[in-house]
C-alpha cells in the first residue's frame, strides 16, 4: 500500500459517500446502532468538502479512508459523564472515520489519528479528542491503539441520542 492523506476534493465525494455505506452495513452487521438513521450521507461529505476539514486516504488513486478533522469546539463535549477529560485546553477532534472494507486492517485509521496530530500541533493544540458508540468495538480498538484515554460518556442529539465513549489524548511535544 502506498498511502497519502489530504483533503476531500469535490471529486472524492461519490467515493467517500460510497465508504460511510460500507461503514454503516458492517456496522449494522456487527449489531452496532452507529450511523443506522441515514447519517453521515453524501450531503455530509458534500459539506465536509465545503468547510474544508474532510480528509481522504488515498491508496495509489483509490480512496480507502474517509473523516472529518476540526478545531471547532464540539457542544457536545460540554457535558461529561462518569469520568473528567483530562484537561480543559483547546483541542481539536476526529469525527467520521471509516475505511474501505477492502482496507479494513491495514493501518487506514491510524493515519487519520497521525494526520490529525500533525494538524493540532501545526495549531498549537495540544490535545486530540474522539468519541465512539460503546458498542462499537473496531473502533475502540482503534483509538486505544493510538494512544487514547478513554475519559467518561457524552450523548449526542442525533441518531439514538445515545451515549458515548469519550476519549482524549494529551500530545507530547
Amino acid at each position: 500500500m502506498t498511502m497519502e492523506i489530504r483533503k476531500t476534493r469535490p471529486e472524492d465525494i461519490d467515493a467517500a459517500a460510497a465508504i460511510y455505506e460500507q461503514a454503516k452495513a458492517y456496522m449494522k452487521a456487527q449489531g452496532v446502532q452507529q450511523w443506522q438513521w441515514g447519517y453521515p450521507d453524501r450531503e455530509t461529505v458534500v459539506n465536509d468538502v465545503a468547510d474544508g476539514h474532510g480528509y481522504v486516504v488515498t491508496d495509489g488513486d483509490q480512496i480507502v479512508g474517509v473523516c472529518y478533522i476540526t478545531e471547532a469546539p464540539e457542544a457536545t463535549y460540554a457535558v461529561i459523564e462518569n469520568g473528567s477529560w483530562l484537561n480543559d485546553e483547546p483541542y481539536v477532534s476526529v469525527h467520521r472515520t471509516a475505511v474501505a472494507n477492502e482496507a479494513k486492517g491495514k493501518g487506514v485509521g491510524s493515519w487519520f489519528f497521525a494526520e490529525a496530530e500533525r494538524y493540532a500541533k501545526a495549531r498549537g493544540y495540544k490535545n486530540l479528542r474522539v468519541d465512539t458508540h460503546p458498542d462499537n468495538h473496531s473502533m475502540q480498538r482503534l483509538i486505544e491503539k493510538n494512544g487514547f484515554t478513554a475519559c467518561g460518556r457524552i450523548y449526542i442529539p442525533r441518531e439514538d441520542n445515545g451515549p458515548r465513549i469519550a476519549y482524549q489524548k494529551v500530545l507530547a511535544d
